[in-house]
């Protein structure tokens, strides 16, 4: 176990701590809630950063890194939706979710066939991450109905946007490997018609 690893359990350790702390019912939780959620995501950058700074990137820390991610991210979109309770902001963080869980099961895909670099993090991938960060904060830290909390849902439509954007360049380069073109057509139509 080593500071790296920490960090990233740290992000994991933090979901139920920010769960009880935002339902609190004094004016101050959205605040700490916020504050919390920023402070995983800065150690979401600090862990990677000292892995390869300190050279110790282990197995378990890169398949934890993105759990930790995920699950923070989900739980803190999952909150929100139940705090505003309405489409305007529902429809974006589903999107994000929904990404998640294909990505991750497009990834796991290509790992088990050995084509893991054709999905690694894009670009468009680091912005989004950014967009959704921002906005998670910025929603986070406000009841619903306040300016900033308007902002926030504006910037998670753009990172929602976003989110597709780096989907399609996922599925696109995943693309041959999901749909061979030297697969044998007319044993799969024969099958076809027998079932």
């Amino acid at each position: 176990m080593n500071l790296p690893n920490i960090l990233t359990l740290s992000r994991i350790v933090m979901i139920p701590i920010f769960v009880v702390i935002f339902y609190l019912p004094y004016g101050w939780s959205y605040m700490v809630s916020a504050g919390i959620f920023g402070f995983a995501a800065a150690t979401d950058w600090l862990d990677g950063y000292l892995a390869r700074r300190l050279n110790q990137s282990t197995p378990f820390g890169a398949f934890l890194d993105p759990v930790a991610d995920k699950l923070m991210v989900a739980v803190a979109l999952t909150v929100l939706i139940e705090e505003h309770h309405n489409i305007l902001l529902t429809l974006p963080a589903t999107i994000i979710i929904g990404r998640e869980i294909v990505i991750s099961a497009l990834r796991e895909w290509m790992a088990e066939i050995g084509s893991r670099a054709s999905v690694a993090v894009s670009y468009i991938g680091k912005i989004k991450t950014t967009a959704q960060m921002v906005a998670i904060v910025m929603l986070l830290s406000v009841p619903p109905g306040e300016v900033w909390a308007f902002v926030g849902v504006v910037l998670l439509y753009i990172a929602s946007v976003l989110t597709l954007w780096s989907m399609f360049l996922y599925l696109k380069a995943a693309w041959p490997d999901l749909f061979p073109s030297d697969l044998p057509t007319k044993p799969v139509r024969k099958q076809l018609i027998k079932e």
